[in-house]
């Protein structure tokens, strides 16, 4: 059973927005620092951004600015509000948890794919 689902992807075209969810099946959510990370074709899978329990906040250089990535505890979600969108952002998104530094929780991905 997927303890991780993402979802709110799509096709859009650039300067569209996008809000990805990512909803924890696992009573530990508000102890987790949640990510997002993501894998566009023939490239790595590479780090978005991420929010600690506690709150505190870390993106990309290539997304500050234009994403924004929140929790609700209560929820057990994180989202990823994705505003101005370029076609470089195309990838796989997945949503990650960990408590040691290593995500040990995996999303099974879900397609954003910007058109220009």
């Amino acid at each position: 059973q997927a303890q991780l689902v993402e979802s709110g992807g799509g096709l859009v075209q650039a300067g569209d927005s996008l809000r990805l969810s990512c909803a924890d099946s696992r009573r530990t959510f508000s102890t987790y620092t949640m990510a997002w990370f993501r894998q566009a074709p023939g490239k790595e899978r590479e780090f978005v951004a991420r929010i600690t329990w506690g709150g505190s906040i870390y993106y990309a250089n290539s997304v500050k600015g234009r994403f924004t990535i929140s929790r609700n505890n209560v929820k057990s979600t994180v989202y990823l509000q994705m505003n101005s969108l370029k076609p470089e952002d195309t990838a796989v998104y997945y949503c990650a948890a960990t408590i040691t530094g290593t995500y040990d929780f995996w999303g099974q991905g879900t397609q954003v794919t910007v058109s220009s």
